[in-house]
């Protein structure tokens, strides 16, 4: 029995096969000359596109904690769509970042990746603030990501927001260099039944499925669990490096409009992976958790939000280590007009974070338990000074830590709109990296008597300055681009102070480090015809660091950084006929400096056929022009190179 659309999306594959082609050999060149589309152009799509306009006109929530359009937004900011993700081919959330023109994205091993922005990235990253859904993901081990664990179910990301810049001023500590922001879809956009499974070399395979029900016209929920295997990467020398992996997740989420004012959310995961970063014992890791929002909302300019969720993490490293961390945190915002000219949006928060350690004999954290609470309330005022046309926002955020007390991170911006189609954009800004556990409470012996490395109870926060000037521009209807240029002042950066002589040990850490960073980003979305278009971005990064008077830093001024100074994304997505796409993924990263890392050029090619309106049938190539290659090289595990790989992909909605 012929299924009737099927049979006719066969037809027309075979119709237009001559046509076809030509086009498919040039996307595997990047698909970047425009002939290649000739005479092929769909006549209809089988996704939803946005306009530049409608792309202009996305409200987003991360730059000033309340929704506002991303063509007025005072502040670097990039959103990777969802469309976007699906349509490049990314299996997991580190991949999807690779999007953003504005992040720095390093695979280290086939689970370990270096995300960072604006600078200073590594393995141990510790200045950029990563949120899913509102709920931070960090450990206070080190202050950075388990980037191996955060994952989600493609298909269910409605957008990633990236911010380059500080942040601290609204979301706190550690939002030094940027904000990542993975915001899902709605439980009601999410109806019906979804399942994929997916079979390749480096992604070995994969398989999801979710379901989202209706439990009444204003109650919606969804299901999902998804499954991963991946391939191990190489050694510098051929050989298997043995870091292959897995991962098992699920979860759920439901939405509840209560009233037109109100809207409930509760969603949760839970995951367990094994992931392998030195190819000899596999970490087991497991957490969980628990979010729950009411969010109300009075009026166009006025709205209540309150906030909590609870996390925990398991993590057993196989040599004897383990790590637990359990948080709790509420959060609460207001948003209000005061007078004609005023929008105030004030917020409290308060975070406890229970972190224990099980520790070696030489490699220990002390004391081994540790509870840890934070406090912050924070306030901004956005000053209307010319209806629609001219806003001064100044605010600031106190926070009260159990390493250094008090923090304060102000900021102000002005955002000047000179035309419906552009905005000029300045900013001025203090943020804070505070202290982690590895900072203060760490201890590395030689011998029960002799220490190697010892953390400082005197060590302080990383501190930023920093100063931002942006142009966003929509010149035509078919072309949007923004432009931003910063100067960062860092102080008290993080060293490795020799001890007392005659043997210098043990090496203490320090705040012997200042210096300063500067760039710009550019980014750009065309679409150059209703049926292709390309998306994607410029950055320019240079760094200067010195050593402060009285610091005998070991790293010689580093301060464990490894970054390029320049890189390049693209993004082509073509839609041609038949429901036929062609995406392709174009990236350029410059050399790393040190350790060093050459600079690579590289491509991945996505191609989807949708036969009929439940079906999806894809065929995705990633790292296309190596047979392999380095992305950056850790003091440890030893350096890995990443593989050319490809992946058949089925997906089926009902």
């Amino acid at each position: 029995m012929k299924i009737p659309s099927l049979d006719r999306g066969v037809r027309c594959l075979a119709k237009h096969s001559a046509t076809l082609a030509f086009p498919c050999r040039l996307v595997a060149g990047f698909c970047f000359v425009g002939v290649a589309a000739a005479g092929a152009q769909s006549n209809a799509s089988s996704f939803k596109k946005l306009s530049i306009q409608e792309l202009m006109d996305v409200e987003i929530t991360s730059v000033s904690r309340q929704v506002e359009k991303l063509n007025e937004a005072a502040s670097a900011v990039q959103v990777v769509s969802g469309n976007d993700i699906r349509r490049s081919g990314a299996t997991s959330f580190a991949e999807a970042l690779r999007l953003a023109p504005n992040l720095q994205v390093a695979q280290v091993n086939a689970s370990q990746w270096a995300i960072s922005a604006r600078g200073f990235n590594n393995v141990l990253a510790n200045k950029l603030l990563v949120l899913v859904d509102g709920r931070t993901v960090y450990t206070p081990l080190y202050a950075g990501v388990y980037w191996d664990v955060q994952d989600s179910l493609m298909e269910d990301i409605d957008r990633i927001e990236v911010i380059s810049g500080p942040g601290g001023t609204l979301w706190g500590a550690n939002a030094v260099n940027g904000v990542i922001n993975l915001i899902s879809k709605s439980s009601a956009d999410t109806q019906g039944l979804f399942a994929e499974a997916a079979f390749g070399s480096e992604l070995e395979r994969t398989g999801a499925i979710r379901y989202g029900g209706e439990i009444a016209s204003n109650l919606h929920y969804r299901v999902y669990a998804k499954s991963t295997e991946r391939d191990s990467t190489l050694s510098l020398d051929g050989s298997d490096a043995g870091d292959d992996w897995t991962m098992n997740q699920g979860g759920f989420r439901m939405d509840w409009d209560t009233t037109e004012a109100d809207l409930l959310t509760l969603q949760g995961d839970l995951y367990q992976a094994r992931p392998n970063p030195d190819g000899a014992t596999a970490v087991h890791a497991r957490g969980q958790n628990l979010l729950g929002r009411w969010t109300h909302r009075s009026s166009e300019k006025s709205d209540l939000q309150l906030q909590g969720y609870y996390d925990h993490t398991w993590r057993d490293f196989r040599n004897g280590f383990t790590e637990a961390l359990t948080t709790w945190d509420f959060d609460g915002q207001h948003r209000f007009p005061l007078g004609d000219r005023h929008e105030i949006i004030w917020g409290l928060g308060a975070r406890l974070m229970q972190h224990k350690v099980t520790n070696l004999e030489l490699f220990r954290f002390e004391p081994a338990r540790r509870d840890l609470s934070l406090y912050s309330a924070f306030i901004q005022d956005e000053v209307t000074l010319i209806e629609d046309r001219l806003h001064v926002i100044v605010g600031s955020k106190v926070e009260h830590n159990d390493f250094t007390g008090y923090e304060v991170q102000p900021s102000a911006r002005i955002a000047w709109t000179p035309t419906d189609r552009q905005t000029v954009w300045a900013a001025v800004s203090r943020a804070v990296r505070t202290p982690a556990r590895i900072d203060q409470d760490f201890v590395l012996k030689i011998t029960p008597e002799i220490g190697l490395i010892s953390g400082s109870h005197d060590f302080q926060s990383e501190k930023l300055l920093a100063e931002e000037l942006g142009w966003r521009v929509q010149p035509s209807d078919t072309l949007s681009a923004s432009l931003s240029v910063f100067y960062n002042r860092y102080y008290d950066l993080r060293t490795a102070e020799p001890g007392p002589p005659p043997f210098n040990l043990p090496i203490t850490f320090g705040n012997g480090v200042e210096g300063w960073t500067a760039g710009a980003e550019l980014a750009l979305t065309w679409q150059c015809q209703p049926w292709w278009k390309i998306r994607g971005g410029y950055t320019r990064l240079k760094k200067d660091l010195s050593i402060k008077p009285g610091s005998q830093d070991l790293n010689n001024g580093t301060v464990e950084s490894d970054d390029p100074e320049n890189q390049i994304v693209l993004q082509s997505s073509l839609d041609l006929p038949c429901h036929i796409s062609v995406d392709t993924v174009f990236r350029y990263m410059d050399r790393l400096p040190a350790p060093h890392v050459p600079s690579y050029i590289e491509a991945d090619l996505n191609i989807a056929w949708r036969p009929v309106d439940q079906w999806e049938i894809s065929v995705t190539g990633q790292n296309l022009l190596d047979a392999r290659h380095p992305e950056f090289a850790p003091a440890s595990p030893e350096p890995r190179e990443v593989e050319r790989g490809y992946y058949v992909k089925a997906g089926f909605r009902w």
